[in-house]
């Protein structure tokens, strides 16, 4: 039997020592509404590490995560921080064994000072709609 993985590590600049010390609080919070879903969110690890400033969230995978879960938690720290510019990441799905179809990934980009999506890539579909003749600047 395969085991299925979604990878990421990004980090997201909150501003301040003390609203990176909130963040974990909003975190928490997030995490436990996650574990109470059915199934629950695999969610993600979130941090303050010193090699990247006091400031900056370093979000990241443990084992396998949740890209939705992320990009919720960053839409939620750009509004109680009034974040602005852009942010985005990219993640890999990634499988146990060889499988056909099993590998594949993404990105996602948004505005801050909106949550708004920019753009978005899912190479799941994409590989299978160009090798079906469609039309790769879609």
């Amino acid at each position: 039997m395969a085991d299925y993985f979604t990878h990421f590590s990004c980090l997201l600049d909150v501003g301040t020592p003390d609203n990176a010390a909130r963040a974990l609080d909003l975190y928490n919070t997030l995490s436990e509404e996650g574990a109470s879903e059915d199934p629950p969110s695999d969610g993600f690890l979130l941090s303050i590490q010193p090699e990247h400033g006091g400031t900056q969230l370093w979000m990241r995978d443990d084992v396998t995560g949740d890209p939705e879960r992320l990009i919720q938690f960053v839409k939620i720290c750009a509004k109680e921080f009034g974040l602005t510019g852009r942010w985005g990441f990219q993640y890999a799905n990634t499988c146990s064994k060889a499988r056909v179809n099993a590998f594949g990934g993404g990105a996602h980009a948004i505005d801050l000072a909106t949550g708004e999506t920019i753009a978005w890539t899912y190479t799941d579909g994409w590989l299978a709609e160009i090798l079906d003749g469609g039309d790769p600047d879609a």
